[in-house]
């Protein structure tokens, strides 16, 4: 079924869409957006926890919002009282891979032992075991079906992206707030891949204005599972 699905994609905009885009299903079950009649968007934050994890969750703390982050497993064995401190605050922890590669053209076997080896640091760390993830850069590829059913983990995409690793602080909340609507999900960054100490300054000045933003416009800040599935505690 690879060869036939590939032959049918190879050399045409489908497979890029099939790859990286944000409805894409192809490559296994994934969602990108929540009920939008329900004025209530999810914060996601991708490739921490990282030393400036804790500033995120006391902005998040001051307006009572909930968010997901999707993180690397080897930045929680680097950091593993951050990743318990997100889960403490009442937030959820995503799988994000264990070491952040790109998954383009690598083997199953390969994209299966990232994701387990994510998946079982972050229990071990924190006692949970996450059931969502995000691919970094948000590339699938062949296998990531298999290995979401094996570690039971649905796919999430973005249905705004900040691009806070090269915009600066009023640009990333104006792309978040001028694209954001009800059932958003919205993606930025506490890290950058798997580094120690990373810049991610304009994200963190943004992250107020953004925040205030959507509670004054009448947006529950949720996690991604509470928007799914709004009975979610």
């Amino acid at each position: 079924m690879r060869s036939s699905t590939w032959a049918v994609l190879a050399g045409t905009a489908g497979a890029a869409w099939a790859v990286r885009g944000r409805s894409s299903a192809v490559f296994g079950p994934s969602v990108w957006r929540g009920n939008p009649r329900r004025r209530a968007v999810a914060l996601t934050f991708d490739d921490g926890p990282s030393e400036s994890t804790p500033a995120v969750l006391e902005c998040l703390a001051r307006h009572g919002a909930r968010a997901t982050f999707f993180e690397c497993g080897q930045n929680v064995v680097r950091l593993p009282a951050v990743a318990r401190e997100v889960l403490a605050a009442g937030h959820e922890i995503g799988n994000h891979s264990h070491t952040h590669p790109g998954f383009a053209l690598r083997p199953p076997a390969f994209i299966h032992d990232e994701f387990a080896r994510s998946q079982q640091t972050i229990a071990s760390v924190t006692g949970t075991a996450p059931r969502l993830l995000r691919a970094p850069y948000g590339v699938r590829w062949f296998g990531f079906r298999q290995m979401q059913s094996r570690l039971g983990l649905l796919g999430v995409m973005w249905t705004v992206i900040g691009c806070d690793w090269k915009l600066g602080e009023t640009a990333i909340a104006a792309r978040v707030l001028r694209h954001v609507q009800p059932g958003a999900i919205i993606c930025l960054h506490d890290g950058r891949t798997t580094e120690s100490r990373p810049d991610v300054s304009p994200m963190l000045a943004a992250l107020p204005s953004i925040v205030s933003n959507l509670s004054q416009n009448g947006y529950h800040l949720e996690t991604v599972s509470q928007l799914l599935c709004p009975t979610t505690n």
